[in-house]
């Protein structure tokens, strides 16, 4: 348990890394990755092939995320969220929301 808590602690996540695990709480091969992802943003972030998979295989190595196996076409493994990178995320959101809020206190309320 030790090591999973270890593993759990972290700084802040890239936007990468969070788009990639949020795409992730169902399984997806890379491609439908970067599409998701890009979805997800309104075309404003597009993760490109060498980081995208540069960062699943430190993803998989944190035990963040797992091999979800295939769709039957063994050229398209597919990677699904772990437990543990469900608590990362939940860490994430934690700071992001903490950051908002002292940012909205500190502005004065202003909306921007």
């Amino acid at each position: 348990m030790i090591v999973l808590a270890e593993n759990a602690r972290q700084g802040a996540l890239t936007e990468t890394v969070f788009y990639i695990l949020i795409s992730l709480l169902e399984a997806r091969h890379g491609y439908a990755i970067m599409q998701n992802i890009y979805r997800l943003t309104n075309g404003r972030l597009n993760v490109g092939a060498g980081t995208l998979y540069g960062a699943l295989e430190t993803l998989l190595e944190k035990q963040w995320i797992r091999s979800a196996g295939g769709d039957g076409n063994s050229r398209k493994k597919e990677y699904v969220v772990t437990d543990l990178g469900r608590i990362v995320m939940q860490g994430e959101i934690v700071r992001l929301e903490e950051l908002l809020a002292i940012g909205r206190k500190e502005l004065g309320g202003a909306t921007l």
